[in-house]
């Protein structure tokens, strides 16, 4: 008698069938798909520098296999290394945290995730400024919160404002979450622009803000500001930070927090109970890569500020894509609304999705849809390539389209 269990027999949880798939590993999925069918791919859609991690920080690891590092970590991170990071904030956000205050996790989407589940009850509303990291609005509802999505536009540099803070606060209102420099947009907010959205939060003291800063060193402008460097601010405030950009360690799977005692012992508790400790041997080397100077990695921001100009430059010249000038990060973030209810090669543009599968069918170039991130408008460019690739893409684009 067969064993095998009829597919559809398995009832799998509301949860699950009700969760999007992530958009950018999507579509990163989808451009593989077409590589292996032979197509000539350019992807420009995952936001992984193209970078091999510092060789220093490899020797770090090297040496902590050669140490015998093997064996399972505490759960919120080895002492040395939260020492590293307590060493890191003061260093580089003028931020003075202690050890029962940092969490180390598999990644900076591990310690999101971990935040959304020890702090929102079903009901509770988080404010999403947009366009925000694809992934947020699907943690906070896995956590049973209500993303509220405020909008920004390229007029604002796509920042919210202090006067929409205020409108967007609710009775329900427990968390906000933003990313500076900002995953897709590129923009930074100002130390003046979140001192303004400190001073509307005074009003609203039970509100958790939480500041991803997983871009704080790929910056173009300088003069990086942590919503926690404001006193009045600092106690309920979580800052997420890692170093999978920056270092070109996205494989290595480390994140971290610093936050007040009360949600880093429930991060600590909830990760206990999910994964435990993270990597043994990429804790070891992010011990070096975090004590070492930021000059050591400065020649890749260098090289992501010429590819932003050569990118910027050769957007400019087609017609339809309008683009603000981002100041961190690897992506450009155009509207390019204008193609809506026009026909390319005999297929109608609707929306963004429908003009970002026209690119990756047409063109060759996998983007992502800006509807992942909260804005139906645009589409996400990462510019994490060499400038071969940028160029030969931006050519197909504009081929394309003409």
């Amino acid at each position: 008698m067969s064993t095998q269990v009829s597919e559809m027999s398995i009832q799998l949880s509301d949860r699950i069938n009700q969760l999007k798939a992530s958009a950018t590993l999507a579509m990163a999925a989808k451009a593989r798909e077409l590589r292996g069918e032979g197509k000539d791919i350019i992807g420009l859609s995952l936001g992984e520098p193209d970078f091999n991690t510092p060789d220093f920080i490899k020797d770090a690891a090297i040496q902590a296999v050669n140490d015998n590092y093997n064996s399972y970590t505490p759960v919120d991170g080895y002492v040395e290394l939260k020492d590293a990071i307590i060493t890191k904030f003061n260093r580089d956000n003028d931020l003075t945290y202690d050890r029962s205050q940092i969490v180390v996790s598999t990644g900076a989407k591990q310690a999101l995730y971990n935040i959304a589940q020890v702090c929102l009850n079903p009901g509770d509303e988080v404010i999403l400024p947009c366009p925000y990291w694809v992934s947020y609005s699907d943690i906070v509802q896995l956590a049973g919160g209500v993303p509220v999505e405020v909008a920004t536009s390229i007029d604002t540099d796509f920042k919210m404002t202090a006067e929409q803070l205020e409108k967007s606060i609710t009775p329900k209102t427990k968390m906000i979450w933003y990313s500076s420099p900002c995953n897709p947009s590129g923009s930074i907010y100002s130390k003046q622009e979140l001192r303004a959205l400190a001073d509307v939060l005074q009003k609203y003291p039970d509100i958790v803000v939480v500041s991803d800063e997983i871009y704080e060193h790929i910056n173009y402008v300088g003069g990086h500001a942590s919503m926690a460097q404001f006193d009045d601010m600092y106690n309920r405030t979580v800052t997420v930070n890692g170093v999978a950009k920056a270092f070109a360690m996205t494989g290595w799977r480390i994140g971290y927090i610093g936050a007040p005692v009360s949600i880093a012992r429930a991060c600590n508790k909830i990760q206990g109970q999910v994964t435990s400790g993270a990597n043994c041997i990429a804790q070891r080397a992010v011990i070096t890569a975090l004590e070492a100077p930021v000059s050591k990695i400065q020649y890749m921001v260098d090289e992501f500020k010429n590819r932003r100009k050569l990118i910027l430059g050769l957007l400019a010249d087609i017609e339809g894509f309008e683009c603000n000038e981002p100041e961190g990060a690897f992506y450009v973030f155009p509207d390019i609304s204008y193609f809506f209810g026009k026909t390319l090669q005999g297929q109608k543009i609707n929306n963004a999705s429908d003009f970002s599968m026209y690119l990756l069918e047409h063109a060759n170039v996998a983007t992502v849809t800006g509807d992942a991130f909260g804005n139906g408008n645009c589409i996400r460019i990462s510019y994490a390539a060499s400038t071969e690739q940028i160029t030969e893409a931006i050519q197909r684009i504009k081929t394309a389209i003409n």
